[in-house]
C-alpha cells in the first residue's frame, strides 16, 4: 500500500495536452490510482516534441514524460460500442472521471456525468475546459493563452499598456488544473458523507478570474482599469528588479523599517530624506529611488548585495535562470528536482511534488507509461476479463 494521502483512489484519466494532464499528475503524485486511457494511436501529447533531440528522451517529449509519470495507459477505442462497454467496466471501478475535451464533447461520447452515473452512481467526473459547460460563449475552442487574454491578466503584465504579455509560465492551463484538483478532492469528501457522486465543472476562464482576487475588488471600487507597470509596484517603493553588475535581483521594501533596513545598506545620501521615511513619500519619488538604486547596484554582482540584503533582513532574491531555480539548496532540500524513469532505464530529471506531507510523506515517480503498456494488466487484473475476451477485442480493433 503507497503511504500516501490519496492511495485507494482510483482516477480514469481521458486528457490531453495539458490542463488535464497537470491535474491529473497532480493527483497521481498524490497516490491515486491513475489510469491513462487513450485513443489506440494514442493522446496526441505523447507525439509533442518526441523527435526533437534536445527535448525527449526515448521517444517521449518533455511534455509527456513529465505530464504522465505515474499513470498507467490503457488503449480502448471509445468511439466503438465493445470499447465504450470496456469504458463502463472500468467506471464501475473506478472513483473519478477526468477529461479536458472540448465543451459537449464528453455528452456525444456518452461519457459525461450523466451517461457515467447511471454504471456508477458514485462516479465523480471532472471536466476542464475554456469556458465551462453552460453560458452563451461555453462551446469557444480555448488553450492557454486565450484563457490568460480574456481573463485580464495578460493586461496588466508587461511594461506598459501597449504591449500586453502573457505570463511566461502557461498559468491559464495549469491554473485550470490546480482548480480541477481542488474540486475533485472536494467531491471525494462529499461523497463521504452523500455517498453519490456528482459532476466537477472547472473553466480555465473562471479560474483566470478567479486569480484577479483583490485587483478586481480594487477594479469595482475605483472604476479604473489597472495597466501593467512591469516589475514595480502599485502601492510599495522600492519594489523592484534591480540590476546587478551579473544580472538582476528584486528588492521588495514593504514596510518603512525595511526602508531604514535598506538606507543602512546601500548608504546612499541623496535618499536620507525625512520624506522618504513614509510610504506617500516614496511613491511620489519613485523614479528618482530607483535611479539612485540602480547606479549603485549595478557595480557589484547579485551575491555582494543580496548577503548585505538578507543580513538586513530586507526581502530580496535573485532572478534566476532555469538553471539557477533548478540548483537552489533549498529547492533541491525539499525534493523538487526528482528523478523521472523511461520503460527502458534512462533518466532525466522534472519538478517534484509541492504538496508536502507530515505522516503520508512517500515521494515516488514511476516512468510515463509506453502506449498501452497496461491495457492487459488492467484489463485482466482489474475487471477479471479472460484471455479469450482479450484477443477478441484486439482482435476487433477495440483495444492494443
Amino acid at each position: 500500500m503507497k503511504n500516501k494521502p490519496l492511495a485507494g483512489i482510483r482516477i480514469i484519466d481521458l486528457t490531453h495536452m495539458l490542463s488535464g494532464p497537470y491535474c491529473g499528475m497532480i493527483l497521481a503524485d498524490l497516490g491515486a490510482d491513475t489510469i491513462k486511457v487513450e485513443p489506440l494511436q494514442g493522446e496526441g501529447t505523447r507525439k509533442l516534441l518526441a523527435n526533437d533531440p534536445e527535448n525527449s528522451l526515448s521517444g517521449m517529449g518533455a511534455y509527456f514524460l513529465t505530464l504522465n509519470r505515474n499513470k498507467e495507459s490503457v488503449c480502448i477505442d471509445l468511439k466503438s460500442a465493445q470499447g465504450l462497454q470496456v469504458f463502463y467496466d472500468l467506471v464501475k471501478e473506478a472513483d473519478v472521471v477526468l477529461n479536458n475535451f472540448g465543451a459537449g464533447v464528453p455528452k456525444r461520447l456518452g461519457i459525461d456525468y450523466e451517461h457515467l452515473k447511471a454504471v456508477n452512481p458514485r462516479i465523480i467526473t471532472c471536466s476542464i475546459t475554456g469556458f465551462g459547460n453552460a453560458g452563451p460563449n461555453y462551446q469557444r475552442p480555448a488553450f492557454d493563452q486565450v484563457a490568460q487574454a480574456t481573463g485580464g491578466g495578460m493586461s496588466i503584465t508587461g511594461a506598459d499598456p501597449s504591449h500586453p504579455v502573457r505570463a511566461g509560465i502557461p498559468i491559464g492551463d495549469l491554473g485550470g488544473g490546480m482548480f480541477a484538483v481542488m474540486g475533485i478532492q472536494s467531491a471525494l469528501l462529499e461523497r463521504e458523507r452523500s455517498g453519490i457522486g456528482q459532476d466537477v465543472d472547472i473553466s480555465m476562464l473562471d479560474c483566470q478570474i478567479s486569480m484577479l482576487n483583490y485587483m478586481a475588488t480594487m477594479y469595482f471600487l475605483s472604476g479604473k482599469d489597472p495597466y501593467p507597470i512591469g516589475n514595480s509596484h502599485f502601492v510599495h517603493v522600492p519594489y523592484n528588479t534591480f540590476k546587478v553588475a551579473d544580472g538582476f535581483i528584486v528588492i521588495a521594501v514593504i514596510t518603512d523599517n525595511f526602508w531604514q533596513n535598506l538606507k543602512g545598506v546601500v548608504q546612499i545620501p541623496e535618499l536620507d530624506k525625512p520624506e522618504f521615511d513614509t510610504q506617500p513619500g516614496r511613491w511620489a519619488a519613485q523614479d528618482f529611488i530607483n535611479s539612485q538604486l540602480n547606479q549603485l547596484l549595478a557595480t557589484q554582482p547579485a551575491q555582494f548585495w543580496l548577503d548585505k540584503l538578507m543580513a538586513a533582513r530586507i526581502p530580496c532574491a535573485p532572478v534566476n535562470k532555469f538553471s539557477q531555480a533548478l540548483s537552489d539548496e533549498q529547492v533541491l532540500f525539499r525534493n523538487m528536482v526528482v528523478e523521472l524513469k523511461t520503460a527502458d532505464g534512462k533518466t532525466t530529471k522534472g519538478p517534484g511534488n509541492p504538496i508536502k506531507f507530515s505522516r503520508t510523506g512517500e515521494e515516488s515517480f514511476s516512468a510515463a507509461p509506453a502506449l498501452g503498456e497496461h491495457t492487459h494488466s488492467v484489463l485482466t487484473r482489474l475487471l477479471g476479463y479472460s484471455e479469450a475476451q482479450i484477443d477478441a477485442l484486439r482482435a476487433a480493433k477495440v483495444i492494443s
